[in-house]
């Protein structure tokens, strides 16, 4: 079956790159979520004010790959301890974000930033 798994973790092109090559990832694409604006533009994410991040939009055969395992990635390519930042970007669009379609995608999304928490002796941001 294919279901859909979306994160923010930076900047979109390669965090996009990084999923589009695992096996069982039929189709990725890039936008913004989380944010007052329906269809908000480039221009006004990078304003600050449209509470948007950068997404990657994940279409994947849960046969192939888990939820689990897309999470494992999530939290391998980028650092979610800097707020607001990954790398030379910064602003809020490039926070660390997880967001779920299903009540089970949240649990386990909540389980993985426990453990992640603990591996890494930091707080999440």
């Amino acid at each position: 079956m294919i279901k859909k798994a979306m994160f923010g973790a930076g900047c979109f092109w390669g965090v996009e790159e990084r999923f589009r090559r695992v096996l069982g990832v039929k189709k990725t694409e890039v936008g913004y979520a989380g944010g007052v604006n329906e269809n908000a533009t480039y221009k006004e994410v990078c304003s600050g004010e449209t509470g948007h991040a950068e997404v990657v939009l994940i279409e994947y055969d849960d046969k192939k790959i888990n939820y689990k395992k897309l999470l494992k990635i999530f939290w391998e390519v980028h650092n979610p301890t800097t707020l607001n930042r990954q790398g030379l970007d910064i602003g809020y669009q490039y926070r660390s974000a997880i967001f779920y379609f299903s009540d089970k995608q949240k649990e386990e999304a909540e389980e993985s930033l426990r453990e992640e928490e603990k591996k890494l002796k930091k707080k999440i941001v």
